[in-house]
Formats: structure tokens, sequence, C-alpha cells
């Protein structure tokens, strides 16, 4: 058969998008733990949640198995869709996800009516770019988004008032992808520190190369109740004692010398 020959009413369309690959962690064994009837409603109810902020944030579902694909027109919609989805579904369905974005030039498919009638997707996707933000999710842990170097780039400059506040971007490392040339940089995307850390879970899809160890917090990053914790203000306290003890011999003879 020659691949040219393209069936009536089937269509490519070459463009730009933003890719979003989101894996639920270890549904099989939920599946397996509560039943097939109980597990089908639970999944059902995050399809649903999930599907809610797809349409708040002008995003599409393209396939869905364990995994899903969702592509957007632009970064920060795929962005700000993964922030609220982190931040909401999981605690209200009890199940963990993972999430990779890239953006990358890709391959619409729009199948035929007939082919769509026995079960094929309206829309496709093909193209690396499809690839690249699959193994990103797969270097992620459970409840993390990472983000490609050309999403990172693209979402950093175009933050908007959507975008939930206290949002941090954090380089995690660089990592080498299964069946992809070339290296990799990667960056998480949260609102607490925990979730900015670089990932501790190996994947046979990702492999980090190198890295920062840890993610730190910086001043204006802290939230309300770390700024309030006594921990904290005992470590000021601490180090300001040890400033002052520092500082007095030479404070006590400026004084003693304009007396």
């Amino acid at each position: 058969m020659n691949v040219d020959d393209t069936p009536p009413g089937v269509t490519y369309r070459e463009r730009s998008l933003t890719i979003i690959v989101l894996d639920l962690v270890q549904s099989t064994k939920f599946v397996e733990r509560v039943g097939a009837v109980r597990a089908a409603r639970w999944l059902q109810r995050h399809d649903r949640l999930t599907r809610s902020l797809l349409y708040r944030f002008r995003g599409r579902e393209i396939d869905r198995s364990d995994g899903f694909l969702f592509p957007f027109d632009h970064v920060i919609d795929g962005v700000n869709f993964a922030l609220y989805y982190q931040a909401g579904v999981p605690a209200r369905t009890g199940l963990k996800a993972r999430i990779g974005v890239h953006c990358g030039e890709v391959v619409e498919v729009k199948q035929d009516e007939l082919s769509v009638l026995v079960g094929a997707k309206a829309v496709e996707v093909e193209g690396l770019a499809k690839n690249i933000a699959a193994r990103t999710m797969a270097a992620a842990d459970a409840g993390q988004i990472l983000l490609t170097s050309a999403a990172f780039a693209v979402a950093q400059a175009t933050v908007n008032r959507e975008t939930p506040r206290l949002t941090r971007f954090a380089c995690v490392g660089i990592y080498k992808f299964k069946g992809v040339r070339g290296e990799h940089l990667l960056y998480s995307v949260g609102q607490t520190l925990e979730s900015l850390q670089p990932p501790r879970a190996n994947s046979g899809k990702a492999k980090r190369l190198a890295g920062p160890s840890k993610v730190k917090s910086r001043l204006k990053h802290k939230r309300a109740k770390e700024l309030l914790s006594p921990v904290y203000w005992l470590t000021v306290l601490i180090a300001l004692c040890y400033l002052l003890a520092l500082v007095w011999p030479w404070l006590s003879r400026e004084w003693l010398w304009t007396k």
C-alpha cells in the first residue's frame, strides 16, 4: 500500500502545539485493590473534574488509557491547567498523577467518519513532540509537573493572571530520553518547595545525567505559615545574636572613643 494514499475525509495539518501527557500513578493497583465497579466510578469522577479544567483552560482530550494526552494552543494554558489539576483533583479523588509538558511541531490527523464510527479518535496527534512530552512525564514523581526547556522558556515569559499565586519554576537536571536523540534540560513548576525538587524516581524511559541535588527555598518565596514558624524565627534570632556578637566589640570601641 502506498503511504501517500490518503483515504477520503482524512486530513493532515502541521502546527505548533503544547502537548501535556498526564499519567495516573499506580492506576492498575488501584483497580485491583478496590474492584472494577468502584474503580470505574472513581475514575469517572476524576475524568469529569479533569475535563472541567480542560474546558476552563481551553484544552482538548485526544487520548485516554492509563494516561491522558491533552493538546493546548498556548503553553501557559497547559501549565495553568496542570497547576490547578495538581492542586485540586488528587485531593478530591485520591488518585495521584505525574505530568509532562512540551511544545513543538506536530501533525493533527482528522479521521474520516467511518473510522470514527468504529472507534477511532476524531482527531489524533502525531510527531516527536508527543514522544518528548511522554518521556518528560516518565521522569516526574507522583504529584509533580515537569517541563522541557522549550515549554519553560515560553511559560515563564507568559505567566498571566490565571496562573496561581506563588508559582515557581526550578531546573531539575539534564536527562537522556529513550529513543530520542540528544540531551534534554527539564524544569519543575509548582507552588510548594516539595513539588519543585528533582525527581527521586528512576525511569527506564528517562535517565538523569546531571543536575542539582536539591532546590532551595528563598525568603521571597516563603509562605506565611513558613515565616511564622517558631523554628524559622528561632533561627533568625540566633543569626542576629551571632551577628551582634561579631560587631559588638567594634561598636563598643566606637562608643567609648566618641565619649
